[in-house]
């Protein structure tokens, strides 16, 4: 059997090889793909090596690798959706039969403080296929529940552990208060930072924070300011409300 362990160049992924044997006069040939193979060393030392009785037509074939398959679509996390920016008080039945008039819903589940027990005003709904996910993204992303313009889209892929880990740090160290703002519209690049100094332009700022999609680092595009006292509150609104943030007018209004 022909061989062509001798060949001392490696063979691109992209390049077929055909080694074809006659018994008056054994010929190689390189069938090419797109782009030119040039410098090949000469093979004329392989009739010394081409057992004659080897079938007509040899092959060395180097096959690129397959790509990856792709996620499965029934998996669950093809169907669960993120809706945030949800009033307070939507409860997970209210939530059910808003989602279920545009898929069919296996659950749903708003978050709520674990201290607090207040709603985080974000819920996780999971769909009974992908399909059902993708037409309730459709359908209710960027509508109104109770006068707030909701977020539905896909969970986002976890992050990594360390970018987690101080993302938590960041909600945790959120001081609460009954004077608060909601800030919504929010550029993406708008950090917890940006909203603190801006904010304490006009009062007495005691914590605030952007709001993410959970697990990742993705902006859901609004965020919370706490202030002292109700006068602030009152003056933040006045100031900021549809002015420009990097770019974005922003909406103020009480929390």
């Amino acid at each position: 059997m022909a061989t062509i362990s001798s060949l001392t160049t490696p063979l691109p992924t992209s390049t077929r090889l055909a080694l074809s044997t006659n018994q008056s006069k054994p010929s190689f040939q390189i069938l090419k793909r797109s782009n030119p193979f040039n410098h090949f060393p000469k093979l004329t030392h392989l009739h010394k090596i081409l057992n004659t009785k080897a079938p007509q037509r040899l092959f060395a074939v180097a096959e690129e690798t397959a790509p990856a398959a792709s996620a499965d679509p029934s998996s669950e996390a093809a169907r669960r959706l993120y809706v945030g920016n949800i009033p307070r008080n939507l409860t997970n039945e209210e939530l059910t039969k808003i989602v279920e008039e545009h898929g069919a819903v296996e659950k749903a589940e708003v978050m709520y403080d674990k201290y607090s027990g207040r709603s985080r005003r974000f819920a996780f709904v999971t769909m009974k296929t992908a399909e059902d996910a993708n037409a309730a993204i459709e359908k209710l992303n960027g509508t109104e529940i109770g006068g707030r313009e909701i977020k539905v889209n896909i969970t986002e892929k976890p992050l990594q552990s360390l970018d987690l880990s101080s993302l938590q740090s960041d909600e945790s160290q959120f001081v609460d208060s009954p004077y608060k703002v909601y800030v919504g519209n929010l550029a993406k690049t708008v950090t917890t930072d940006t909203l603190k100094n801006l904010f304490s332009k006009k009062g007495k700022v005691l914590s605030a924070k952007v709001s993410r999609v959970p697990g990742t680092s993705k902006s859901s595009g609004f965020g919370f300011v706490t202030f002292s006292s109700e006068e602030d509150v009152d003056v933040a609104i006045s100031s900021f409300n549809n002015s420009l943030l990097e770019g974005q007018p922003i909406r103020v209004n009480k929390a």
